[in-house]
């Protein structure tokens, strides 16, 4: 069992920073304009930088360990997906203040996926799933094991309980503590006994970009690795419900222990973003309240 201990504390740049950043450290593209995106992420900050390139902030020291991992593996995997992914440029060093290292990405344009963009989301499901048994094909031999350059996805399960509890303490009379302690459960006993695959690690909204309707391409494989690939299927609950759902797990070819083990991770990400939501920004609670209802209940009906 690992100690993940307390999220750590992040520092944040600004448009400025990255400038001058790029001015000392590529000063070819020292002339483009930099702006923030609209939706920023929690381990990196992201910039426009011109129209075609972005930069990627790491947040704090233990998100910048991916950096060095994206830009060792993104160009061996991103020939064999059926997607894009994002393709490094560049990679910056510490300066001018800034303490971590840091990444100059092509764009890639989109949308995150929300169901209003979306115009087939058994569609969007499947070809998902398409690209995850593409990823999951890719020979693991040589790459990186859960650690803390992902915060152990791929990993056991279990690593994130004590986390789930002190979600689950906040979230009292919010939440039937009896039901998700079932849940849990079911996952803790769900075994993996298969060699390790590649897996993306965070398969979100956020990182599903939606072009036209589709899916268009998959980004931030900062917690990529090889492993259990169950966390990877945390998104047929946040996202996808009823056919769309079914579609993804048969196209994926999912087994039931995986399929448990996949339900837990949903789990424990939706204790902790309803936690989180109980704690800063109450508004948010009633949705992500929904999903963590809707794993509960997918649960007991599939019993």
């Amino acid at each position: 069992m690992f100690d993940l201990g307390p999220p750590p504390a992040r520092i944040l740049a600004d448009a400025e920073l990255v400038r001058t950043l790029i001015a000392d450290q590529f000063p070819q593209w020292a002339d483009l304009p930099v702006r923030p995106v609209t939706t920023q992420g929690w381990d990196n900050q992201t910039f426009h930088l011109g129209e075609l390139m972005l930069v990627r902030m790491p947040t704090a020291a233990e998100y910048a360990l991916a950096v060095e991992k994206e830009h060792r593996w993104l160009p061996v995997l991103a020939p064999l997906l059926p997607l894009p992914v994002p393709a490094p440029l560049a990679q910056g060093s510490p300066g001018a203040g800034f303490s971590h290292p840091w990444s100059v990405y092509g764009w890639l344009a989109g949308s995150p996926a929300e169901p209003e963009n979306i115009a087939d989301r058994t569609r969007l499901a499947t070809d998902l799933a398409g690209f995850l048994t593409s990823l999951r094909s890719i020979d693991p031999a040589t790459g990186p094991g859960p650690g803390t350059h992902n915060w152990y996805r791929g990993g056991p399960l279990g690593t994130f309980e004590a986390m789930a509890w002190a979600a689950l303490q906040t979230l009292a009379g919010y939440v039937d503590a009896d039901r998700v302690r079932a849940v849990w459960q079911a996952a803790l006993n769900a075994p993996w006994d298969r060699q390790p695959v590649w897996f993306h690690g965070d398969i979100a909204t956020g990182n599903l970009l939606v072009r036209g309707g589709e899916l268009g391409a998959v980004i931030d494989f900062g917690t990529c690795g090889v492993g259990d690939p169950a966390c990877d299927l945390a998104i047929a609950w946040t996202l996808l419900s009823g056919e769309s759902r079914a579609a993804f797990r048969d196209t994926l070819g999912v087994d039931d222990d995986t399929w448990s083990r996949g339900r837990g991770w949903a789990l424990w990400k939706a204790l902790v973003t309803s936690a989180g939501a109980a704690g800063e920004d109450a508004s948010d609670l009633p949705g992500e309240l929904a999903v963590l209802n809707e794993i509960l209940t997918d649960y007991e009906q599939s019993r």
